[in-house]
């Protein structure tokens, strides 16, 4: 009996370790997405701004 407590007792620590992860996880995924989102629509508004400027994406900087 004592066995099958401390079994329950381990398993309940490991289920309340992953809540706690998983929660953790989902504050960061919550705030990783907004900042895409926040990059995209700046990304978005940078092309909107320079719609008659050509971008090439292999060209070199100017200086090199």
């Amino acid at each position: 009996m004592n066995a099958l407590e401390e079994q329950i007792a381990h398993l309940t620590r490991t289920v309340d370790d992953l809540s706690d992860a998983v929660a953790r996880q989902q504050g960061e995924i919550m705030m990783l997405t907004r900042r895409v989102q926040m990059l995209m629509e700046r990304e978005a508004e940078r092309e909107a701004n320079s719609a008659g400027s050509v971008f090439v994406g292999d060209e070199r900087p100017p200086h090199y």
